[in-house]
């Protein structure tokens, strides 16, 4: 794609929460009865998740962005049956939201997806398996497992990823007895373990803090049916707020003014970075390092801390973004846990701009090249989480092309 240096106007909706939506989808699969999810965007990511909950004897339709999902969680508990295919695409959601639930029978399952997936790390679960005598085996790019899991106490790393936590909750309370969640670290990702807790409240499950640091969740707890709607997702509404601050004029509606999401702080830390050199702490929010590190390249540079989990990303996000970046004339230092974009001198690169398979690596650089231009490859993978984004683009003024023909694949659309 070829984009050319403009200005962003107009109005932009933000799309739904992407986070929220596997959260709903997952817990009305687990209800007895039917619940009608609204406000879905159909991100790969999403039909992931959607192929998934059927395997756990879910029934779905679809019209439009309306998910109608009658839950059998009956189905989960036999013992007897065929072995289950979790096909997971490029979802690390999808994957460890549903190996937990993969444990509630001793029929076989196998995980599999993308290769870049089936290398993301597993060993919260792996260390699990191991106390609890289930069969947790990795070859050839497929996970498989076997054995049903215990209630009981976990003792979990705060410091990784909450999907791991949150895969633990949706499965916990279905158990016979109690568990507990002691988080043994520092929290990071707080902010999405909150979005569990709530999604789960919605579809009639209580889990509850005991402290700090430690969960608790009853067991004998059954999901409720209900009807919900998705609301917008601030982490996408980040690239659009980028712009305004690079001198576009962006009316952002659709958001959720009391809203759980961590990426909300966006706003906040993008004002940090306009008004000169500044410090950010992202561990609570990784999925914004990409497009941050793309403000601080336009005002005076910025620190980030709490950059280590951005290794493990779609691609290795800290990385990709300073060797990327690298080519608009910026300099950077990368280390365990920190990355510091320097004050530089903005150029058009003159090379072409990798995205590296990563969503959120290329809309971070096209935000980029509506200031200086240049062209940009890999641009599918937006369909991961927001296969709207080039069009919205479109709409709202920016100037690019496609530079050869049936590359577009309909993004621009």
């Amino acid at each position: 794609m070829i984009i050319n240096p403009s200005k962003a106007k107009g109005v932009f909706v933000s799309p739904p929460s992407k986070s929220i939506a596997h959260r709903y989808l997952i817990c009305a699969a687990l209800a007895d009865g039917k619940s009608v999810i609204n406000n879905v965007a159909f991100s790969e990511d999403i039909k992931a998740t959607l192929e998934c909950i059927k395997q756990i004897g879910a029934e779905v339709v679809v019209e439009e962005n309306k998910i109608t999902v009658k839950g059998n969680p009956k189905a989960l508990f036999l013992n007897e049956g065929n072995p289950k295919t979790f096909n997971c695409n490029e979802s690390g959601s999808t994957l460890r939201f549903f190996i937990p639930l993969s444990m509630l029978n001793n029929i076989p399952s196998r995980f599999a997806g993308s290769k870049v997936l089936m290398t993301r790390p597993l060993s919260v679960y792996e260390e699990i398996c191991r106390k609890q005598n289930i069969s947790f085996e990795q070859k050839n790019g497929v996970l498989e497992t076997c054995g049903k899991l215990n209630p009981g106490v976990f003792n979990i790393p705060g410091n990784i990823s909450s999907q791991f936590i949150t895969g633990l909750l949706f499965a916990l309370p279905l158990l016979d007895g109690n568990s507990e969640i002691n988080l043994t670290e520092s929290i990071e990702s707080k902010s999405y373990i909150e979005l569990t807790i709530e999604a789960l409240k919605d579809f009639g499950i209580d889990v509850q803090w005991k402290n700090g640091n430690t969960l608790l969740i009853p067991g004998k707890q059954s999901y409720k049916p209900k009807d919900i709607i998705v609301e917008g997702d601030y982490s996408n509404a980040a690239f659009f707020e980028a712009l305004n601050l690079l001198g576009g004029k962006v009316e952002i509606k659709g958001l959720r003014d009391n809203s759980l999401q961590g990426d909300r702080i966006c706003f906040d830390y993008f004002k940090k970075i306009k008004s000169g050199y500044t410090s950010i702490d992202i561990s609570d929010c990784p999925d914004l390092g990409p497009v941050l590190f793309v403000a601080a390249v336009c005002f005076k540079g910025a620190e980030f801390i709490g950059t280590r989990r951005l290794k493990i990303k779609e691609s290795d996000r800290g990385t990709v973004m300073c060797e990327e970046l690298s080519k608009f004339g910026v300099k950077s230092l990368q280390e365990e846990n920190r990355i510091i974009i320097y004050e530089s001198n903005l150029k058009k690169p003159e090379q072409l701009v990798c995205g590296h398979n990563d969503h959120r690596v290329v809309m971070s650089l096209a935000v980029l090249m509506t200031v200086t231009g240049g062209k940009l490859d890999g641009v599918l993978a937006v369909k991961k989480s927001f296969p709207d984004f080039f069009r919205k683009l479109k709409e709202l003024e920016i100037d690019f092309k496609f530079d050869a023909e049936g590359e577009s694949d309909g993004l621009d659309n």
